[in-house]
């Protein structure tokens, strides 16, 4: 009965409901702008056949990018990727294909190539891997003459590239040296970090479970006074061992790796000396749960000392979308491997192992470190040559007690009903010289968010939608020279600018946007891409508060003339620039009470049942930070019957006059006819004896015809209610039945009326 008390307690505790308290409801920041599908403006490839984009290599030095999918490898243009300079294909064997399938796979899908390495070598040349039916290969891959090229000197590629097309991994090029972070069987259960050009080292059963994320070199030993070595670091999550739990909850995790590491002499030959991992802390209040790391970007703006991480994380729970950005120093990380205490692992009752902080005494040199001048005055100036008691213990206690901190302890953003996927992460230069790193995010239903952070205050300035909901971001890259973001998907392809700022139409819309690339440029009066000639006396930015107080009045709109008929609904439409402003209605310079028969909607106001109190002179404004403007003004008058009745009655002498003209046309027609009959011109076959008798019967036919018809066409009543359907010319007739004549008004001011056969239409 106790053990079941505490699993319900467990389980309350972690309810997705508990998982998000008020907090984070405060933060969760509505992107300023939304751009629907297909009007980003960017470029989008697609090769018919192909699917699974989510592998690139930028080759700014060819003006290219690499781009790896299923079976094939595309050379694009970096300045407009649907200029497709190569391609070659790199397809599965039948008989591989054949064995994989046998093995239990799904022939279709998994037993295929998923190109999963793209690295650039020394020597220009490419290295690249894919998975090639659940056996990774390798190759060697060239460009030249405007053709690419795999060498055909296929490697082994177990431990390099995934076996299984779907599963996270890692891997960076550093020296020529490929290191990696995947799974080395066919079953996905022996998980590997490696080098594996060389002397090939890897981990020792360091990882539970883990999910790899990102790699990232960074050269710390260049300039290091202590004389310490480059690292490898790596970031995953795994199931944690540190948590006394009843179901099994995963953590984020970062490591790191020496990067002149060559294993031990005895103990732990072959195997990395120089592991260490630490755990990932991404809190925020009342969510219970650890976050689960999904994406990280490095970004270095002087030297390895400033580099930053920036990572994306969501809950663990799928049923929960809940998304937040950290970002750590590289200072801090180094600081709790070089600094923090070790956590070990101690039996509790014969059978149950716990991990508590290790208080003992350190071996010397300090385990995980690096050689460093330290080190080498001891004579040790290789990993060969450390002693097996720093080794033994790196063996078996490689996980830090202390949490890397995020700056600030706290996210950088955090948002609600959406899933995070991808992250980079560029440097603006706004108009004063100031710096900004602005973030685009990638997310599971297919948007980026770009959003930048001001002195604590996170702004979205845009969600862009680029693919359709059920097409999650799969990977994002950035080229700072071409000022250029490449978004991957399994269907294709987009190439986006990262400073659009043509989407804002007025000097208030693109201040309030606050996106540190554009400024409201005074003399060529449009929003502009910050550059270093602009200067803040033709150029209004304004990336603190947004102040439009500079910018040149707006002149009000001018009222659009709309009409209605009594008792049918009418649409005003109003389309804020921005989805943070207020919209405020006003009929007559008062504000619109609302009622069951004005609603405003997110577009636009409705008026049901209008009636001559419905007349009168609107205005729509919006509000957005304290600044006020007007977007539309309509003039909403009620038809008059009388003058209803007089515009159709024109129209309908109109129609009649022409319809009498055909009348006329065509008897003078069938009269010549029947004259050529009579004279015999014209003969038709077995009738000689009734040409004569034709000709008197059908005068009289038609004369009799054409007084039935000018009869009807002479009528003076109008009936509103009719409904003269002139096949010959429709468009002259608007006799419709008028008390079912919706009034539409567009946002180009033009009146457009249109019959409407059921109230549901309203």
């Amino acid at each position: 009965m106790m053990f079941l008390l505490a699993v319900l307690c467990v389980l309350y505790v972690w309810s997705p409901a508990t998982l998000i308290g008020g907090q984070g409801s405060s933060t969760n920041i509505i992107p300023r702008k939304t751009v629907p599908i297909n009007s980003s403006g960017g470029h989008y490839f697609h090769e018919e056949g192909v699917w699974n984009y989510t592998t690139m290599l930028l080759r700014e030095d060819l003006n290219m990018l690499i781009l790896g999918a299923r079976e094939a490898i595309f050379a694009l243009d970096l300045n407009n990727i649907t200029v497709r300079k190569a391609m070659v294909n790199w397809k599965v064997k039948s008989q591989q294909q054949k064995e994989c399938s046998l093995k239990g796979k799904d022939a279709t899908n998994d037993c295929k190539n998923y190109i999963r390495i793209l690295h650039k070598r020394d020597d220009n040349r490419m290295y690249v891997c894919g998975t090639n039916a659940f056996n990774p290969t390798c190759d060697y891959m060239s460009y030249a003459n405007g053709e690419l090229k795999l060498e055909e000197k296929q490697e082994d590629g177990k431990g390099k590239c995934p076996y299984d097309p779907f599963q996270r991994y890692a891997s960076e090029m550093v020296d020529g040296e490929l290191y990696s972070a995947t799974s080395l069987n066919f079953l996905g259960s022996d998980p590997v970090m490696m080098r594996s050009t060389g002397e090939i080292i890897r981990t020792d059963y360091w990882f539970n479970e883990p999910n790899f994320v990102r790699m990232a070199y960074i050269p710390e030993g260049k300039s290091s006074p202590e004389g310490d070595d480059d690292k490898i670091y790596l970031f995953f999550s795994e199931s944690a061992v540190e948590y006394d739990s009843y179901t099994k909850v995963d953590v984020s995790r970062v490591a790191r790796v020496c990067k002149g590491d060559l294993g031990g002499l005895r103990t732990l030959q072959k195997k990395w000396t120089s592991f260490l991992k630490a755990r990932l802390d991404c809190s925020f209040p009342n969510i219970k749960l650890p976050l689960l790391v999904q994406d990280v970007f490095q970004l270095c703006q002087d030297d390895s000392t400033t580099c930053i991480f920036y990572a994306v994380f969501t809950l663990q729970l799928d049923s929960s979308e809940y998304s937040a950005v950290c970002a750590y120093k590289i200072e801090d990380i180094k600081t709790v491997f070089s600094k923090s205490k070790f956590k070990t692992p101690v039996t509790v009752e014969t059978s149950f192992v716990k991990w508590v902080m290790y208080s003992g005494e350190l071996p010397d040199p300090r385990p995980g470190a690096c050689i460093d001048n330290h080190a080498r005055e001891k004579n040790i100036n290789k990993s060969l040559d450390l002693p097996d008691k720093t080794l033994q213990f790196i063996k078996d206690k490689p996980l830090m007690d202390q949490a890397v901190k995020a700056i600030g302890q706290r996210p950088l953003l955090v948002k609600t009903g959406i899933a995070f996927t991808r992250i980079v992460v560029a440097t603006a230069t706004a108009l004063n010289g100031n710096s900004h790193q602005v973030m685009f995010i990638g997310t599971k239903n297919g948007s980026v968010l770009k959003s930048v952070n001001y002195e604590g205050e996170m702004v979205i300035m845009e969600e862009i939608q680029l693919f359709e909901p059920s097409e999650p971001i799969k990977i994002l890259r950035l080229s700072n020279t071409k000022k250029q973001l490449y978004v991957g998907s399994e269907v294709g392809v987009l190439q986006l600018s990262i400073s659009e700022c043509g989407r804002y139409h007025t000097c208030p819309d693109c201040v309030l946007g606050r996106d540190p690339y554009c400024g409201w440029d005074l003399n060529a009066g449009r929003c502009s891409t910050i550059n270093s000639t602009h200067r803040t006396s033709t150029m209004i930015q304004s990336l603190s508060d947004g102040d439009t107080s500079r910018c040149p009045p707006i002149d009000g709109s001018k009222p659009v003339s709309t009409w209605f008929i009594h008792g049918n609904s009418v649409k005003l439409w109003c389309q804020p620039y921005s989805n943070l402003a207020q919209v405020h209605w006003k009929l007559n310079g008062q504000p619109i009470r609302l009622s069951d028969t004005i609603q405003i909607l997110s577009d636009g106001l409705m008026i049901l049942n209008a009636s001559a109190e419905a007349s009168g002179y609107y205005t729509c404004s919006s509000v957005e930070q304290k600044y006020e403007a007007q977007h539309v003004a309509y003039d909403l008058q009620m038809w008059s019957g009388f003058g209803t009745a007089a515009l159709l009655h024109d129209v309908k002498e109109k129609e009649n006059t022409l319809v009498a003209m055909v009348v006329i046309l065509s008897l003078i027609l069938a009269t010549l006819v029947i004259w050529n009959l009579y004279k015999g011109h014209l003969l038709l076959p077995c009738c000689h004896s009734r040409v004569k008798d034709m000709p008197n019967r059908n005068i009289d036919e038609r004369f009799s015809a054409s007084q039935a018809q000018q009869y009807k066409v002479a009528s003076p009543t109008v009936n509103l209610n009719s409904n003269n359907n002139y096949a010959n010319d429709q468009r002259y007739s608007i006799s419709r039945e008028m008390d079912r004549l919706s009034t539409t008004v567009g946002s180009s001011g033009q009146i457009s009326l249109r019959y409407m056969d059921d109230e549901s239409e309203i």
